[in-house]
């Protein structure tokens, strides 16, 4: 567990210093609630990295701040003494223990479909007063986790494994983008202005996965023609 959360970590904070770098990122006040939002995220693993956020006084081209991070090998000492063992408490002593963890695991995707809002649509906690707002969220939770169960049989029924999430960030890598043609009326006059949706060609792993899910993308995803722009 600790290792996942390292990586993760790790590879949210490669982001942040390339924004930083890239000068998207130049308020040191933002940088740090991102960082704070990340350590809340990864919290088992962010104590393995020093991150130093500072603002340059001279701007290297677009950078606005110096952005940099180190591992704390002190840390994986105290993680490795501290670990300990983890251990299923139960009362059902005569079940095989392969199911009991199977329904434990079942038991904490459950509880990660209520903690959809905060883990992938980054929405900070939301407090319900009125009876029909909790059974609204309630609902949204179990759709959520009804679509990423179905998703996961669908990708176990392909020979993809069960786990969707890789799925999604592959797909998420696939962009789209509008393409606009301004037009002209017989007189010179400006006409409609055409619009159309395109989309990335997909690499090869990613085609793989359209094909063993039998995906398929359309090049155009929509065609528009605005009225005449005032």
């Amino acid at each position: 567990m600790h290792q996942r959360f390292m990586d993760r970590m790790e590879e949210h904070l490669n982001r942040l210093v390339a924004s930083a770098q890239s000068g998207r990122l130049r308020d040191a006040g933002v940088a740090h609630e991102r960082l704070g939002r990340l350590r809340e995220r990864y919290w088992r693993g962010a104590g393995a990295f020093d991150v130093r956020i500072i603002p340059l006084d001279k701007p290297d081209g677009k950078a606005r701040l110096n952005i940099t991070w180190t591992r704390n090998p002190r840390w994986n000492e105290w993680a490795e003494l501290s670990d300990g063992c983890y251990l299923l408490r139960t009362n059902l002593p005569e079940t095989n223990p392969a199911r009991l963890w199977k329904w434990y695991i079942q038991l904490t995707e459950a509880e990660w479909a209520f903690r959809i809002h905060k883990d992938e649509l980054e929405i900070r906690p939301i407090w319900h007063h009125k009876p029909e707002r909790v059974q609204a969220h309630i609902l949204v939770c179990f759709l959520a986790y009804v679509l990423w169960k179905t998703l996961a049989q669908w990708m176990r029924a392909a020979g993809l494994g069960d786990a969707p999430r890789t799925v999604f960030e592959e797909f998420a890598k696939i962009k789209s983008g509008d393409v606009v043609l301004p037009t002209r009326t017989a007189d010179g006059r400006p006409g409609k202005t055409i619009r159309v949706r395109c989309v990335t060609t997909p690499d090869p792993a990613q085609k793989v996965l359209l094909n063993r899910l039998g995906l398929n993308i359309p090049q155009h995803l929509r065609y528009m023609e605005e009225v005449e722009q005032m």
